[in-house]
């Protein structure tokens, strides 16, 4: 019988969850499986209960065996995006734990945690490709090798109340001049996270399509607007602090308005692990509660 190696990454969690992840590692013990787990991770677990000291450890993505079945998240959707930087451009396929609240991309519930797993190690799943956005600076390495993001890069004014200007030319032609608090770039995966609650659509992830969403607009006919996966965005910023901050998924960085920004499709994809059970649309009902009347609670 073949030994599955698979990678465990988290981030620190409420010790409600405990009883889980304990769960978690009996069943792998069980069938033995060889686990690696994130050094850091391990170090917050082994605090929290009597962690198995058996599992081997790595540092960081060079660290990862070529052999590893998948990298399994323990958190919500926010660790499921940190744990891109650990595959990188591997194509180790992710498959996310739900410890969050949402969980759009997390989407495996934690009282079906054997279930899923069951499932997966007898191949019961299919690899859904995502598209990420790869951000670069006129004239400094923004990020280092995490220039990349799977939900959006985000341009946000700083240190003031007044809007910044941000004039943005696509493939080199004009588009606006941005009057706005900042606006937000977002690929299909991220077009139900920041870009939805600024008013932008839905788009269905493998559509070829990334969509610029401004940020509280001066002017109310400013729109979202859906542009092709190959355009390339050009940023520059006008602010009255002459600092602006930029987000890519999790990471921030303050930067000054000299550094113009490229933002375009970055060369490689993401595999997420999507159960037979796992349905965008039935994702999308449960989790923005279409078709639930409201009166009823």
């Amino acid at each position: 019988m073949q030994q599955h190696t698979i990678a465990i990454y988290g981030r620190e969690f409420n010790s409600s969850v405990i009883p889980y992840v304990e769960q978690l590692f009996a069943y792998l013990k069980e069938k033995g499986v060889q686990v690696y787990i994130h050094s850091d991770f391990y170090g917050f677990l082994k605090k929290q209960f009597n962690c198995p000291d058996d599992f081997l450890l790595y540092y960081n993505h060079g660290d990862l065996p070529t052999d590893i079945l998948f990298l399994l998240s323990l958190g919500g959707d926010g660790t499921m995006l940190s744990a891109v930087s650990q595959v990188k451009a591997s194509g180790i396929p992710i498959a996310g734990i739900n410890f969050g609240r949402l969980g759009f991309l997390a989407s495996i519930h934690k009282t079906k945690i054997i279930e899923a797993l069951e499932d997966i190690f007898s191949g019961k799943y299919q690899l859904q490709p995502r598209a990420l956005l790869e951000v670069s600076g006129s004239d400094k390495n923004i990020f280092g090798e995490d220039n990349f993001a799977l939900n959006d890069i985000t341009v946000f004014r700083h240190d003031t109340s007044s809007m910044i200007t941000i004039h943005a030319k696509l493939n080199g032609e004009l588009l606006n001049a941005y009057w706005a608090d900042g606006i937000i770039i977002a690929t299909p995966t991220g077009s139900t996270a920041y870009s939805l609650s600024c008013g932008g659509p839905i788009i269905m992830p493998g559509s070829g399509n990334f969509v610029i969403t401004p940020i509280a607009p001066h002017n109310l006919n400013v729109r979202p607007i859906v542009i092709s996966a190959n355009s390339t965005l050009e940023l520059e910023i006008e602010s009255r602090t002459d600092k602006y901050i930029l987000s890519c998924d999790s990471k921030t960085a303050t930067l000054p308005t000299t550094t113009k920004l490229t933002i375009r499709k970055a060369p490689f994809h993401i595999n997420l692990i999507r159960l037979e059970s796992d349905k965008y649309f039935n994702t999308l009902r449960e989790k923005l509660l279409w078709g639930l009347d409201v009166r009823n609670y």
